[in-house]
């Protein structure tokens, strides 16, 4: 398959404002193409993933990705899916934004080679710009009744919108005429929720650029979740790239608890897996579903890309301690990882607290009676040991580096005290 045929298989290709003329583009030459993101927070999550990733898949196939962070457009605030103003940020956050966003991204591409990523700032062109040249030589080409017409702003006229978000796809439309005039960019991928700035960026190079100019959008699909509800959000909120948001440990679980339904969709749009890899784990979810061995492939696969090999390795560890109840290997950072989200209870440093007491001090059991009968009967575990003497006493030889010791009750139920 080439590169068009492998995005039309993995379901990645949504809209296309020229499919032939992108098909006799990417036949012809190798071109550069873009894809831009707002720095609205100091983390992209995993919502973000799937325009880059795809912007990858061109990489590998020997186009040049430019990788836009808009320091410009992230101050004012793009209107699509809004249903009122962003709050603004001010400049020293939006930078804070960029500088991070950009260190996330640079472990998506590779910038090295004939073909190596370019990392842009739109700030670094339109930061600069007067009024009076903004008016002149770029508003003067969009008119009104064509911005109107645009869904982003068209949806938004019952309940208000600014000046400020009204000019959004002007500006986005700046960054694809500056990079088709300084790095010959032909191309912008996006989310469907671009596809109005992009063909406002369409517009602008027409009228612009010299006679002939010939450039292409490209959007991808919202990803969804067979049962209605949102991709990549959990209870805990949004899974974040960035570790100290949302720990490798946690990423790795988000991926591997990804239902049946969607698990192969996911591994289309999100793993870099062949069409032959990916229809063998097909068949395992239809044959031996219960070994999961589409959802283990999937969470490796992301967990790698984003995190590293290393906390990957650490993702799993920890995922076999909690499952088997070995938990006494774990290292202080691997508790603090996979015990996150437990119940929990803090002890002075030097505290020891007989069993009984401590598990009716933490409500780890609901009374003295009941922590006797759990503590004769097995159910208790201390750092995966069973602990059956009633006067058994918690204390230093217990604690993990220091700092913890875990109890478990009955075979799920974990607790962690804290030093």
């Amino acid at each position: 398959m080439n590169l068009l045929e492998d995005l039309q298989w993995r379901g990645i290709i949504y809209q296309q404002t020229d499919e032939v003329g992108t098909k006799e583009i990417l036949e012809k030459e190798k071109i550069s193409l873009y894809c831009g993101i707002d720095p609205t927070a100091d983390s992209m999550h995993i919502g973000h993933l799937l325009p880059f990733l795809t912007l990858r898949r061109f990489q590998q196939a020997g186009h040049r990705p430019i990788v836009l962070v808009g320091g410009a457009t992230g101050l004012i605030g793009d209107p699509s899916g809004k249903s009122e103003e962003r709050n603004l940020q001010t400049l020293e956050a939006v930078q804070h934004n960029v500088d991070s966003i950009k260190v996330q991204l640079q472990n998506i591409f590779d910038f090295s080679g004939e073909n190596g990523a370019i990392m842009v700032n739109n700030y670094d062109w339109a930061g600069s710009m007067d009024i009076v040249t903004f008016l002149r030589d770029f508003g003067k080409h969009v008119g009104v009744n064509y911005m109107l017409a645009k869904d982003t702003i068209s949806s938004r006229l019952d309940t208000g919108i600014s000046f400020t978000e009204f000019t959004y796809t002007i500006l986005q439309a700046m960054d694809f005429v500056h990079l088709f005039e300084k790095h010959n960019c032909r191309m912008q991928i996006g989310g469907s929720d671009q596809w109005g700035n992009i063909t406002t960026g369409l517009e602008l190079i027409r009228k612009m650029m010299p006679e002939g100019s010939k450039a292409f959008g490209v959007t991808i699909p919202l990803v969804t979740k067979a049962d209605g509800t949102k991709f990549g959000k959990t209870e805990s909120g949004a899974i974040w790239l960035d570790a100290e948001k949302t720990s490798p440990y946690e990423f790795y679980q988000f991926w591997i608890n990804t239902a049946d339904a969607d698990v192969i969709k996911y591994l289309k749009f999100f793993t870099f897996l062949s069409k032959e890899e990916i229809e063998a784990l097909e068949v395992a979810v239809q044959e031996e579903p219960h070994l999961r061995k589409a959802q283990k492939a999937l969470a490796e696969e992301m967990t790698r890309l984003i995190h590293g090999q290393e906390s990957l390795d650490q993702a799993i560890k920890i995922s076999a301690a909690l499952f088997s109840g070995d938990v006494k290997n774990l290292t202080g950072t691997e508790i603090q990882q996979g015990f996150k989200d437990v119940p929990s209870f803090e002890l002075s440093t030097g505290e020891e607290m007989n069993i009984v007491d401590l598990l009716v001090t933490a409500k780890i059991s609901p009374s003295k009676r009941q922590a006797r009968e759990d503590v004769s009967n097995g159910a208790i575990s201390v750092n995966g040991e069973k602990v059956t003497e009633l006067e058994y006493v918690v204390g230093e030889q217990d604690r993990i580096d220091g700092k913890f010791t875990i109890v478990r009750r009955g075979k799920k139920k974990y607790f962690l005290i804290k030093y």
